[in-house]
């Protein structure tokens, strides 16, 4: 069995941004610049923000974290997001979700320079994605293709079965997995809460990706030897054993899978570490583009 390390892979990605940022220096251009915008107090949004931006101050990049209460309207925020579009200083910027429930997300969404939405959520985005276009990518889905990529999983001709359609990981990713290129080519089953018999389906799966924020969900019985397992959910699951007083626990059951399967991914270190190492990818990319874009 191999584990497909994001941990590990994470930290090579940011050292090649890292070497390139310091290419632009040299060069006298002007380094990439992502914002976060954040609503309210949520602990997770703050914690995840925060890590974005120090993952920014280790690349190089120059980062603004855009702090708003929870009490803030829908046409103040839109009205930020009008600023951070018409800022020629920024790259890139994310609005981190959930947002409080007096704004409508898609309408922010929608809001965001299509060229500026590191995030890849922008329907502009999403449909140059589907059409295998160049764009950006939502960046759990690019991490898990580039984790498939580096360890040279092969994906042509292939079965996999996607669990859980949010837009944010499973509908792209489903997408994805069936482009013409690698990673991709393969034959793909995208299910649901409503699909019967997930067991039967998953079971003839080559290649299978949860992301269903079900603890444990997917137990060795479910899954057939030699199958590669990507777990893209993360939950805190209470444990009084633990010093923290939890655990951190996947969509799959690892300790019982693992025996089973050519290629895992651990939770935590897995998946999740590669989200915010694609996000500063995609910055860079923006900074590229707008580069190209004045020329």
């Amino acid at each position: 069995m191999i584990l497909l390390d994001g941990k590990k892979t994470s930290e090579d990605i940011k050292l090649e941004i890292t070497a390139q940022v310091d290419k632009m220096k040299k060069n006298g251009e002007k380094v990439p610049h992502l914002a976060a915008v954040i609503v309210g107090n949520d602990g997770a949004s703050l914690t995840y923000v925060g890590s974005k931006v120090k993952a920014c101050e280790r690349v190089g990049f120059e980062s603004t974290m855009v702090r708003m209460p929870s009490t803030t309207s829908e046409t103040e925020l839109l009205k930020k997001i009008k600023e951070l579009n018409e800022d020629d200083n920024i790259d890139g910027f994310i609005v981190q979700l959930p947002l409080p429930e007096q704004i409508d997300t898609q309408k922010v969404l929608m809001a965001i320079d299509p060229s500026k939405d590191v995030d890849g959520f922008h329907p502009e985005n999403f449909g140059k994605m589907a059409l295998d276009m160049s764009t950006f990518i939502p960046a759990t889905p690019f991490g898990i293709l580039e984790l498939l990529e580096r360890y040279g999983v092969e994906t042509k001709g292939k079965h996999t079965v996607v669990i859980g359609r949010s837009h944010i990981v499973g509908r792209p990713m489903s997408i994805l997995m069936g482009r013409k290129g690698f990673p991709g080519n393969s034959t793909v089953t995208l299910t649901h809460s409503y699909t019967k018999n997930i067991a039967q389906i998953t079971t003839q799966a080559d290649i299978i990706i949860t992301a269903l924020g079900v603890p444990n969900y997917l137990k060795a019985e479910m899954v057939k030897d030699g199958a590669v397992v990507i777990d893209v959910g993360i939950t805190r699951v209470s444990d009084e054993s633990n010093e923290k007083g939890y655990i951190i626990t996947g969509d799959v059951d690892f300790e019982n899978v693992s025996k089973k399967v050519s290629h895992i991914t651990p939770v935590p270190g897995g998946v999740w570490p590669m989200t915010i190492a694609m996000l500063l990818k995609n910055t860079l990319l923006a900074r590229e583009q707008r580069k190209e874009a004045r020329k």
